[in-house]
């Protein structure tokens, strides 16, 4: 079974079957997770240097932080599953 991946920014990409959330950093309760993955060596920044929009949790733990909105990532996200059907019916 091949990976599911999405792109995230700026030639970035994550399997998307480990996203367990994505989320704007902007509420104090992600900034913290962030700052903890941080600490924790568990943060990934893919942001380029840009602005952080979206924060995707990960089922391993990790934080990645990305410069695309997250109804962006969502859309990339709903794009990449409705492919996968149209292949697995044909």
């Amino acid at each position: 079974m091949p990976f599911k991946l999405v792109n995230i920014g700026f030639g970035n990409i994550v399997s998307a079957g480990r996203i367990i959330a994505i989320v704007g950093p902007e509420a104090a309760p992600v900034k913290r997770m962030v700052q903890d993955a941080r600490e924790r060596g568990l943060l990934i920044d893919a942001t380029c240097g840009r602005r952080t929009r979206a924060v995707l949790v990960t089922d391993s733990g990790h934080v990645v932080l990305s410069a695309v909105q997250p109804e962006t990532i969502a859309h990339r996200l709903k794009a990449r599953e409705s492919i996968t059907e149209e292949e697995e019916e044909a």
